[in-house]
């Protein structure tokens, strides 16, 4: 059996790739994680992911066709954790995706293989969908306000503790809020720019409500002593 050296393959697959922000279905579960898809045409560590791993059929112990790998799942962390299979139905009528961690997938000289279970046991477990593209949205605008409203925390913390500065102290501290409003008001404009664009256009305002954002942050990054 070969399930260390599958995942240690798969791992090694992960860290060539960027994450995005689709969410998941953990089969069995109502969890939600933040996973990006890896393509099927990828080669990393020494591992064809279109050779050894999608497309494959999973088996049972008893050697009972499960169903074919679709796709691989890959958290925030870069770590491989899910396969997703399609599952159920017959000659493709009435299947669906399923999300089955990694580590309950053995390698066995090729053949991969889930112990311990059954067509009617990974049929029933909770249908796999992807997020769709709203909520990628929804998710980077809340992820956004919630750092904007930290900086605004960190201005309203250095103007407290201007007033007890040096002269020296204040000028220095009255630069850097001057500079990290400035940087705020920026990334708010943009953020609300994006808000207000069509849905299915946001896209196109997220690079600079990330380029703004990091203004901020450097902008705050040395707070005055």
């Amino acid at each position: 059996m070969k399930t260390i050296n599958l995942v240690m393959g798969l791992v090694g697959i992960a860290v060539m790739f960027a994450t995005g922000a689709v969410s998941a279905q953990i089969a069995g579960t109502s969890t939600t994680v933040g996973v990006s898809i890896v393509e099927s045409t990828q080669v990393a560590s020494g591992w064809s992911v279109k050779k050894t791993i999608l497309g494959k059929m999973v088996y049972t112990d008893t050697g009972v066709k499960i169903g074919k790998v679709e796709d691989l799942i890959i958290e925030k962390d870069r770590q491989v954790s899910y396969v997703i299979i399609r599952a159920g139905g017959f000659v493709g009528i009435g299947t669906h995706n399923v999300a089955i961690p990694v580590s309950q997938i053995e390698d066995r000289r090729g053949k991969l293989v889930m112990p311990g279970a059954t067509r009617d046991i990974v049929k029933a477990l909770p249908r796999f969908d992807y997020a769709d593209d709203n909520a990628r949205r929804d998710e980077f605008i809340a992820k956004t306000q919630a750092e904007l409203k930290n900086a605004g925390a960190e201005i309203a913390m250095m103007k407290s503790q201007a007033v007890t500065g040096t002269n020296e102290a204040k000028a220095e501290f009255a630069l850097k809020i001057n500079t990290s409003e400035k940087a705020l008001k920026d990334t708010e404009d943009k953020l609300n720019e994006m808000k207000h664009a069509a849905a299915n256009r946001w896209t196109e305002f997220e690079a600079n409500v990330k380029d703004a954002n990091e203004r901020l942050k450097k902008s705050l990054a040395k707070v005055p002593t």
